[in-house]
């Protein structure tokens, strides 16, 4: 042979030496470990398949004993044990079923073994060898337990050590005088094994599909959020704006109310209209984008209220009595109460107030139809309570093609305020909301740590 051929065989023989020790790493990190992996309680039946499987166990027992003993002529001790081993292997699928496989076709071997030495001696004649039935019957359970719970690659070398051990049983050792079981318990085991891993696809499937629904879920909920802060920004953006407007004419205006001003008053009020100036224009560059954007769905340019179109000056409490008017005309009875005090709020506590209104009669007019509504607005010494309560509806809601931000839109402006929202079932299948805005919010307030809601719309979600 040449040097290059007995490179070659050298270079062949290492590759397939690494590519069988590969496979026979896989086969024992697969198939030599006692991992426990308990079979969980199905969803509708609990704990039923357990109790079955323990019956099966019992009678493979019970069964394989008698096979043994009666028919294989093995005595009665090694048939009591080898008939244990197989009923216990069921058993112990349900909570390691890897070796509970191997305890499987120990026995399987072992009760071969010994009912080949009984056939050689001419006794136990026409003996179903090398499975007996009551073998097939625990091994199907347990390969059926083993490919409910491990991988599909798993499975498969399961079934062709399976295979392989019957062969060499059966194939290679043989005996005399029985009737083969070698290709019927290699057929069984194959569907049972088929029938484990779709079963186990089937169910990792329907896993997959509720975890990606319940991301969608929480998607649709984060971007719900993020359109409500987008549609608030865009409403607090003339508040803002008319403020900053106030701070820049009220320091363009001041050195002419005093008499021969001071060169550094005049400096620093200039100074004080110019950042008010950059701040404006560095504010309406920002949510100019919010402005830009297209309305969200089910957000339309005007309310209830009719507050007209986007550049429309936002609304505040004066124009309740219009709200009011407009949910009227739509054939329900409001009733509006005013308790303590009236007088003027801040712009965002009377936009917050004026908002929370609407949404709340948007909801009874969506889902209480003809259903009475109470508006109560509390002036109390630290901030505005707003109270919205409807009564029983007099028929069914219509389904609703609303976006479903109502409730998240009310508890984002709520939380911007620093104040405190509930939102549950009233009396009689009614439904109740009540909010607190604070004058001036707390220095503290975490944001949307201060608005609790307590419970759901139970008509669907989130209005």
């Amino acid at each position: 042979m040449s040097r290059l051929g007995r490179v070659t065989d050298t270079g062949v023989g290492r590759a397939l030496r690494a590519r069988v020790g590969g496979w026979l790493r896989v086969l024992r990190e697969d198939l030599w470990t006692a991992r426990a992996d308990p079979l969980p309680p199905s969803m509708w039946l609990r704990w039923f398949p357990h109790g079955v499987l323990c019956l099966v166990a019992f009678g493979v027992t019970f069964g394989g004993v008698a096979q043994l003993g009666d028919n294989g002529g093995v005595g009665p001790q090694i048939a009591f044990l080898l008939g244990l081993a197989s009923g216990g292997a069921v058993v112990l699928a349900l909570w390691r079923p890897i070796p509970a496989w191997w305890l499987s076709m120990g026995a399987m071997v072992l009760g071969a073994l010994e009912v080949r030495r009984q056939l050689l001696a001419g006794g136990a004649r026409d003996f179903t060898w090398p499975w007996t039935s009551a073998g097939i019957i625990g091994h199907m359970a347990v390969l059926l337990l083993l490919a409910l719970r491990v991988r599909t690659r798993v499975s498969t070398e399961v079934l062709a050590l399976t295979v392989l051990l019957t062969y060499v049983v059966q194939g290679l050792l043989g005996a005399a005088g029985y009737v083969p079981t070698g290709v019927l318990a290699v057929t069984l085991f194959a569907v049972v094994v088929v029938v484990g891993t779709a079963l186990r696809g089937r169910r990792e499937a329907r896993a997959q599909l509720v975890e990606q629904t319940t991301l969608t879920a929480e998607e649709r909920t984060r971007r719900t959020l993020l359109e409500e802060r987008s549609r608030i920004a865009r409403e607090l953006h003339d508040v803002v704006a008319h403020h900053m407007s106030v701070i820049s004419i009220q320091a363009q205006v001041a050195p002419h109310l005093v008499e021969n001003p001071p060169d550094e008053l005049k400096e620093n009020l200039a100074g004080i209209r110019q950042n008010a100036l950059e701040a404006l224009t560095e504010l309406r560059r920002v949510l100019g984008v919010l402005r830009s954007e297209q309305a969200g769905p089910g957000e339309t340019p005007a309310g209830l209220g009719g507050d007209g179109a986007g550049h429309a000056p936002q609304p505040d409490l004066d124009r309740l009595d219009a709200l009011v008017e407009n949910t009227r005309a739509a054939g329900r009875e409001v009733i509006t109460e005013i308790n303590g005090e009236r007088r003027p709020l801040p712009p965002g506590v009377e936009l917050s107030a004026y908002r929370i209104v609407q949404e709340a009669l948007s909801n009874v007019l969506r889902h209480a139809p003809g259903a009475r509504a109470t508006v109560r607005l509390t002036y109390q010494p630290d901030g505005l309570e707003v109270e919205v309560v409807n009564g029983r509806p007099t028929g069914p809601a219509p389904p609703s093609t609303g976006a479903g931000h109502g409730l998240l839109g009310m508890r984002e402006r709520v939380a911007m305020l620093g104040g405190t929202m509930t939102a549950h079932p009233w009396h009689w299948d009614g439904f109740k909301v009540t909010a607190f805005l604070p004058d001036t919010p707390p220095a503290d307030a975490p944001g949307t740590t201060r608005s609790t809601d307590k419970t759901t719309d139970p008509r669907g979600g989130t209005p």
